[in-house]
């Protein structure tokens, strides 16, 4: 398979490896940036490297608060300059009302469902009014809510003006959305792939331990052992989200910073959802 430049560039992108070493792995993996990835892993040369690297839409993630439920809803548009434009900010901000006074179970249905303010109108044909407006394709790309429970509390923080949203569920108390929120910002900017370590798949551990376990030579078994469990536990401080060092204070992990919150208002606090939406995901 031809390695195009555009194929370095993207690995480079998403490993930091300087570009004869991208351009060797690519070569390697026949073309698979993913293979490519693990080859580089393997050798050492790269460290745990994201989901993403792909191009992305533009668009905005709302939030629709409803009775009883809590809503992220991404409506995407063609170029940022839509994006900044009144009559899509007013679309989104509809929509997203719409959302919360429906409480729809896909976005097939919601599209079908009519549309509040003109009853002569489905929500889809109401986005078709938009695009000609806007002369712009714009589509409503995922809804997903989460139910506010008794005992929980559920923040959220938008970042990058609704670029990237977070939403977070604390368990033990129904008055912790502020530290729910502090939580959400930590999402944001840490992005972890699971909550806990008991969420890494099967097939992601093995992988990470055949990465671990080919960084080492020449070491009695139980010495490799004692070393491969290093790293595998260094994998979840950077994957999963209540085993990773807290932003706003590194000497501590988010399930021990929410669990020390908790003493303080003496409740039993523990993160027990995450939600990371960035657009074009």
């Amino acid at each position: 398979m031809t390695i195009t430049a555009q194929m370095v560039m993207d690995l480079r992108k998403r490993t930091g490896v300087g570009m004869s070493k991208c351009k060797e792995a690519l070569s390697e993996a026949n073309g698979d940036i993913e293979e490519a990835i693990h080859i580089l892993r393997k050798k050492g040369i790269a460290s745990a490297v994201k989901k993403g690297g792909r191009e992305t839409n533009e668009g905005v993630v709302g939030i629709a608060d409803g009775d009883g439920m809590a809503y992220l809803v991404e409506v995407n548009a063609e170029t940022d300059f839509v994006v900044q434009n009144d009559r899509f900010k007013e679309f989104l901000e509809r929509i997203c009302a719409e959302v919360a006074k429906t409480h729809p179970t896909s976005v097939e249905a919601f599209l079908q469902q009519k549309y509040s303010k003109d009853n002569g109108l489905t929500i889809d044909e109401y986005r078709a009014e938009i695009v000609q407006t806007l002369g712009e394709n714009i589509q409503i790309k995922r809804i997903q809510g989460f139910k506010k429970k008794e005992n929980y509390s559920l923040g959220i923080y938008s970042h990058m003006g609704g670029k990237i949203v977070c939403l977070v569920e604390i368990k033990g108390a129904s008055d912790q959305q502020p530290l729910a929120k502090e939580v959400a910002m930590h999402v944001a900017a840490e992005a972890p792939d699971f909550l806990r370590p008991e969420d890494v798949p099967a097939d992601v551990l093995a992988k990470e331990e055949e990465i671990a376990r080919s960084q080492i030579q020449n070491k009695p078994p139980e010495i490799v052992d004692k070393i491969v469990k290093g790293k595998v536990n260094a994998y979840y401080e950077q994957a999963c989200l209540v085993n990773q060092k807290f932003v706003k204070d590194p000497s501590k992990t988010v399930a021990a910073y929410v669990a020390e919150e908790g003493k303080k208002v003496g409740k039993t606090l523990a993160v027990v959802l995450f939600a990371r939406w960035q657009i074009g995901e």
